[in-house]
């Protein structure tokens, strides 16, 4: 579940629908308002008329003023289908306003004899003071009526309801247009705002997701905001005791690695002191005895690298790397009959990296090579310049590694095959941590000329990456940590 994206839909639709409430409001009011401003206009109409029938009542007959009454209150241009001028919806010659036709006046005598009849059909008889509807010539007619109390006339405007209509309807959907396109606008403007309100909990999540085991550090609370200040302690008492625990759990490691060596070299020295007249006897003791030699070396060596503690980086060239880590596990290839080939397509490969850390991550890789290669095979490494750095391939013919499997043998302490080799299954996963150290990454992959065997996949950047901690100086004796003992190769 997303809070931005539940945030904008619950804003947005409750935005959106206020809007169109308020949208029907307007044009419903606008309507109710409009009518009775039409009302209001209808009945000033038939006013003006009767003051106008009064004033020429008195000085003309029935005849004359039936006559005036027609030339002043009669369209000259009655027909729908008049031309209109230039300025849309004006006569031509200034004659008049094409609406006019939708407006008509009626004058009838007190006997209710009609001097002006213009909507023809309309029926005298029923005459009341008022408004009222009346239908006429196909139309229907909005009418007001009224007496003229002095001269006894009826006079009566009408208003053809179609034009009420359409001119309240324009006049009310100018003033909901501009909500309604406005609107967008306020919708993205909120989902705008809902963003830029959650941009202080996305900076807390940047350090989170960049932070690495070996630097915990708690979170900076006073850029978070007064909702999430207590989820914030939280998350930094969480990871003061994580802190803590990881720090425990490393102590542990390297001192219980460190007080083996000790008893192990005395262990081993006894042996060998004890078989001087008879090595075969103590041989698989001994053995045995260099195989928990290595893996406290090992466990050591990883304490180190998972500790965090910073390394010196400098320039070095990667091909003198791997021709020093080749020679290394030379003695281990020749026992089976190996021969371990480089193919260096770069060059002088520089790199910023920490020479012995890179020795001992290709050591381990080349070593884990020849001890699952069968005898009289070879193992091929390869560096080649790629984008922002070099690749490394180390290449063997050995039974190789399901693509389901891989991911796992880059775990601590995973062997996936218990027959073959003495390791604790350390190698790997050592080095995958020295490549991340250097901002590199190692994957395990199958042989692109369809043979069997693994390939593991190096990438290191030309630049390197700084350790946080680069004050002190990583200066272990790792060019005799793990894989030193040519009888026991890391795996």
């Amino acid at each position: 579940m997303s809070l931005t994206r539940t945030l904008t839909l619950l804003v947005t639709s409750t935005v959106l629908l206020i809007a169109l409430i308020a949208a029907a409001w307007s044009y419903i009011e606008s309507n109710h308002e409009l009518e009775e401003l039409f009302d209001a206009e209808l009945a000033q109409s038939t006013r003006i008329v009767q003051g106008l029938v009064r004033h020429l009542a008195d000085t003309q007959s029935l005849a004359q003023l039936q006559q005036t009454l027609r030339e002043t209150l009669t369209l000259p241009l009655a027909e729908d289908t008049a031309p209109e001028s230039d300025n849309g919806e004006i006569l031509p010659d200034g004659a008049g306003h094409k609406y006019e036709k939708k407006l008509a006046f009626e004058v009838w005598t007190p006997d209710r004899t009609p001097l002006l009849d213009t909507l023809k059909d309309d029926d005298a008889e029923g005459l009341a003071p008022g408004y009222s509807w009346a239908e006429s010539q196909g139309y229907r007619w909005r009418v007001f009526t009224l007496q003229d109390p002095t001269t006894g006339f009826w006079i009566r405007t009408a208003q053809r309801e179609e034009i009420r209509k359409e001119l309240s309807q324009e006049l009310a959907l100018g003033n909901v247009l501009p909500l309604l396109l406005a609107l967008p606008l306020l919708l993205l403007a909120a989902s705008a705002a809902i963003q830029m309100g959650f941009r202080p909990l996305r900076r807390l999540e940047h350090p989170i997701r960049n932070m690495a085991p070996e630097r915990i550090h708690p979170l900076d609370d006073r850029q978070a905001p007064k909702e999430v200040a207590g989820l914030v302690q939280a998350v930094n008492s969480l990871l003061k005791r994580l802190d803590q625990a990881l720090e425990r759990e490393r102590r542990f490691s390297a001192d219980a690695a460190h007080e083996l060596r000790t008893p192990l070299a005395a262990l081993r020295l006894n042996l060998e002191k004890a078989c001087e007249g008879n090595p075969q006897q103590f041989q698989p003791l001994i053995q045995s005895v260099d195989r928990m030699t290595h893996l406290v070396e090992q466990m050591l060596l990883l304490n180190r690298v998972d500790s965090g503690a910073g390394f010196s980086q400098q320039y070095h060239d990667l091909s003198a790397i791997l021709e020093q880590s080749i020679a290394d596990v030379v003695p281990l290839a020749l026992k089976k009959n190996i021969e371990p080939v480089l193919q260096d397509d770069a060059g002088q490969a520089l790199v910023c990296c920490h020479d012995a850390l890179i020795n001992t991550l290709m050591r381990s890789l080349l070593a884990n090579a020849i001890q699952y290669s069968p005898q009289n095979t070879m193992v091929e490494t390869r560096l080649a310049p790629s984008k922002d750095g070099y690749h490394i391939t180390v290449c063997d013919q050995g039974p190789g590694i399901p693509a389901e499997a891989r991911e796992r043998a880059l775990s601590r302490f995973v062997r996936l095959d218990q027959r073959l080799g003495g390791g604790a299954g350390l190698g790997l996963a050592i080095a995958r941590r020295i490549a991340e150290l250097h901002g590199g990454q190692l994957t395990l992959n199958a042989r692109a000329d369809g043979q069997t065997g693994l390939c593991v996949s190096l990438w290191l950047p030309a630049h390197g990456r700084r350790a946080a901690n680069t004050e002190a100086i990583f200066r272990p004796n790792l060019a005799h940590g793990a894989g030193t003992n040519t009888d026991t190769p890391p795996d």
